[in-house]
């Protein structure tokens, strides 16, 4: 398949390159045509967002109201905090204009003269870059006033985050554009009709926007035949662990896991055994590597195995490694990111760590394994947003389907459920 999203093309993150292999063309083309028009092509393609919650991305540009008095915005996550997660840093770095077409072919489907890019603060060098992008795309008259003659204005910036992995959540996200601490929203009202500043506000993913000057150069007919006919499309999927070649590749959707691992990643070191996949971030559940064969890297194919596509950061685990050390160091990842507003996820992610600790040094008993189970059980689906499933899945998962690996960690006698019982107690009081 071409390579739409990341050409092997030298040195297009400027605009001059970018230009002369048919950049801002889409942009010109869409400003050609009715708004609603644009709107239309992306429902017609099919387009699932790429942030992991695979939405329609057509659907959610028709609920931005038409006609209102207040400002409208549009708001870029390219946040990208989730452990085993890097592939809209690559288009950052590798071809930025794409995302800036998208982002205003976007802006003027739904009438939007603001936009935002919320990207994490650690990614300073992406950062610095993509602004240059920027004023390069603004001296070249695509964004600002009367876009190329079209009587369109709009105004691209860049918002830097501190850090804070809930900020992620598109209302977080929002509160911390606003200057608020990066707490989620209740919703409803959602973002279309109450966002920022209590305005109309559409939020997508980096490689979500990356794709809409492509469904506008291919036709929606065409990217609709791309790969899986239910979630279709080139996908960037990043892949880390125990592969012989690391990184990020874009391919079709569905894709085989294992043609993935073995002939895009050239296989296992030492073609060890696989023992377990995270097939997109760490937040999807966990597979067993006897498995996945069959199962591909789609919406509905990684549903079936009981898994999710997430954000498609496959991480590949070989017959060694040691599977409680790595959900506890996930679940520490939670436990320090909740952002304590809901008590289920900010209390519960604690006691899961605590418990793991105790799996980790050899020091937990048969019961803790269904006291960890209840305690993820009772996260799940408890909190305002998804921070707490997210911690709550890789648990569970692995517990279903290696709950031998806690047995082989319990100690004899029952001390340990019975103290951190008595913690658990406490920290409720």
């Amino acid at each position: 398949m071409e390579k739409l999203i990341l050409p092997d093309i030298p040195e297009l993150h400027k605009v001059d390159v970018y230009e002369a292999n048919g950049g801002y063309q889409m942009l010109r083309k869409a400003l050609g045509m009715k708004p609603e028009e644009v709107t239309d092509e992306m429902k017609k393609s099919n387009l699932r967002g790429r942030g992991g919650a695979c939405f329609p991305t057509g659907l959610k540009w028709t609920f931005m109201p038409k006609v209102t008095t207040k400002p409208k915005y549009l708001c870029i996550n390219g946040d990208e905090s989730e452990p085993g997660t890097f592939k809209d840093r690559q288009i950052l770095e590798d071809n930025p204009h794409l995302m800036i077409e998208g982002a205003l072919i976007a802006a003027y489907a739904m009438g939007i003269g603001t936009i935002y890019l919320y990207v994490r603060g650690e990614y300073n060098k992406w950062i610095v870059m993509v602004q240059k992008a920027l004023d390069d795309a603004y001296a070249k008259g695509y964004i600002g006033q009367n876009i190329l003659g079209s009587g369109f204005s709009t105004n691209f910036y860049i918002h830097r985050g501190a850090g804070a992995y809930i900020c992620g959540e598109e209302s977080s996200l929002m509160n911390s554009i606003e200057g608020e601490r990066g707490y989620p929203r209740v919703k409803p009202p959602f973002p279309a009709q109450f966002g920022l500043w209590g305005c109309p506000t559409t939020i997508n993913n980096v490689e979500t926007i990356a794709n809409v000057p492509v469904i506008l150069r291919l036709g929606w007919e065409a990217y609709s035949k791309i790969g899986h006919p239910k979630h279709p499309g080139p996908i960037l999927v990043g892949v880390s662990g125990h592969v012989n070649k690391p990184g990020v590749y874009e391919m079709p959707t569905g894709v085989l896991l294992t043609d993935i691992i073995y002939k895009y990643c050239g296989g296992v070191p030492a073609d060890k055994k696989i023992k377990a996949i995270i097939p997109g971030g760490s937040s999807t559940m966990i597979l067993r590597g006897e498995n996945i064969e069959g199962v591909t890297m789609d919406a509905d194919g990684l549903k079936a195995a009981g898994s999710s596509v997430g954000t498609a950061g496959l991480i590949v685990m070989d017959e060694d490694t040691d599977l409680i050390r790595v959900i506890t160091r996930i679940t520490k990842f939670y436990y320090h990111e909740s952002c304590g507003q809901c008590t289920p996820c900010r209390e519960g992610t604690g006691w899961m760590f605590k418990i793991l600790k105790r799996f980790e040094n050899y020091d937990a008993t048969l019961e803790d394994i269904d006291l960890l189970l209840d305690v993820a059980n009772n996260i799940e689906g408890n909190t305002i947003c998804a921070l707490g499933d997210a911690a709550a899945w890789p648990v569970q998962s692995m517990i279903k389907r290696f709950r031998d690996e806690f047995e082989q960690r319990c100690k004899a006698n029952g001390s340990s459920t019975k103290s951190v019982a008595k913690e658990m107690v406490h920290a409720l009081r």
